[in-house]
């Protein structure tokens, strides 16, 4: 009665324990070099600035049984293309293509639900007063391993059937401005800029920046970068506002520490069609470079300013020698501030009927403080510190701890709003 499905527990388990090894292994990347000396490592240990470990994982519990009417239909769906599929009806292409985008969702739940099947066994073992103490406790173990992966899977799951939008954008724009601090403040912004560069790096996406001004000490008062590549804007969505930074400034002789701050904005990429601007919208002026660059770039008309007449919003480029060139930035530049717009337009009208946890993504909210002297970086939309502020600004996996959080926090708050209504 019990031996097929205690061998089977047994089984499981241990191929459990093998397969993290194998995994870890290949998902081993080796460290990135530098791009420019980020002082000394400072360690890696990380605390919760605002809950314990126990605290935290009861406030992001999930309630997989109010998305479940989402997860049912989306399943439900995947079926009958599957089915017209099978049939020959392919919808010119659509069908496949749908089909594969639902996949991963619907494989994680049938994984899910033969999950709790498994665990059902071990439970069912595990308060079995006829086995001895040492199956139940491997019943048990089995049952509490078993019942952490469900909630990953759960989650999993849940944020595959959340509203997609702009979820799939490959290319953004990322637009890093000095704030409140001076020189400092513009040094702070190279620091970030080179944080988002060496995570393009590591993750293999193209790093780009299209234009930038150079401030005095070699920072940054303002950069604009070109980022492509698969998950690009999922990643990087949460880096929107204001930085931080508390430290002293390498100008400071006294040892005091000073505190600056960097705005960050990440725009997804956008066409006049998409957003049905015309070309009558557009004042497009052209003038002669200013600064260094050299006798050809000073006298000749290879600056570009793009102007939206309806909105005001302008953007000039200077950087390259070709005009066209400079026009093409500048209208890329401007086509994403104006997507930014309308969007923030629309969730400042939806703002009093549903107020966000994650906070806006508005650049003028304080999002995250770099503290050099303790070593630590504090999000404080979700209350992580991370003691690991040079693994950090190295564009390390560290920094993703926090994606991985407030992704937890959006989808929790999207079960709390839903009403699991129609898609």
């Amino acid at each position: 009665r019990i031996l097929v499905p205690a061998m089977t527990m047994v089984m499981t388990m241990l191929s459990r324990r093998v397969a993290p090894v194998w995994s870890a292994s290949l998902r081993y990347l080796p460290p990135l070099a530098p791009l420019s000396p980020l002082g000394p490592k400072l360690g890696s240990s990380r605390s919760l600035a605002t809950s314990d470990h126990h605290e935290h994982h009861q406030a992001t519990s999930l309630d997989f049984e109010k998305a479940r009417k989402r997860v049912e239909r989306l399943v439900s769906r995947y079926r009958r293309l599957v089915e017209r599929a099978n049939e020959g009806d392919n919808g010119d292409g659509t069908v496949h293509e749908e089909i594969g985008r639902l996949h991963p969702v619907v494989s994680r739940y049938e994984r899910l639900e033969a999950l709790r099947v498994e665990r059902g066994s071990a439970s069912g073992i595990a308060a079995d007063p006829d086995e001895d103490d040492e199956m139940r406790a491997l019943a048990r173990e089995e049952s509490e391993s078993l019942g952490r992966e469900i909630d990953e899977l759960e989650f999993e799951v849940v944020r595959g059937v959340l509203p997609q939008e702009d979820e799939g954008t490959k290319e953004i724009l990322l637009e890093v401005r000095a704030g409140t601090g001076g020189e400092e403040a513009a040094l702070f912004a190279s620091d970030l800029l080179q944080m988002y560069q060496r995570m393009s790096q590591r993750r293999g996406w193209r790093f780009q920046v299209l234009s930038a001004e150079e401030s005095e000490h070699g920072g940054f008062r303002e950069a604009v970068a070109e980022v492509s590549g698969p998950d690009c804007y999922n990643r990087m969505r949460y880096e929107s506002g204001i930085h931080r930074v508390q430290r002293v400034p390498k100008t400071e002789t006294g040892g005091r520490v000073h505190t600056s701050a960097s705005s960050v904005a990440v725009m997804p990429q956008a066409t006049q069609v998409e957003l049905n601007v015309p070309e009558s919208d557009l004042r497009v002026e052209t003038y002669r470079s200013g600064g260094a660059g050299g006798q050809h770039v000073n006298t000749t008309d290879s600056a570009v300013r793009v102007t939206h007449v309806p909105t005001g919003i302008s953007v000039a480029i200077q950087d390259d020698r070709s005009q066209h060139k400079n026009r093409a930035k500048a209208l890329k530049i401007l086509l994403a501030r104006l997507r930014e717009e309308e969007t923030r337009r629309r969730d400042a009208a939806l703002a009093e009927k549903r107020r966000s946890q994650i906070g806006s993504g508005d650049r003028s909210e304080r999002i995250r403080t770099y503290n050099f002297q303790q070593g630590r970086v504090t999000d404080h939309r979700c209350g992580l510190t991370l003691h690991s502020l040079d693994q950090v600004l190295a564009g390390g996996e560290e920094l993703e701890e926090f994606y991985e959080r407030l992704d937890r926090m959006r989808v929790l708050e999207f079960l709390e709003n839903d009403d699991g209504g129609e898609e």
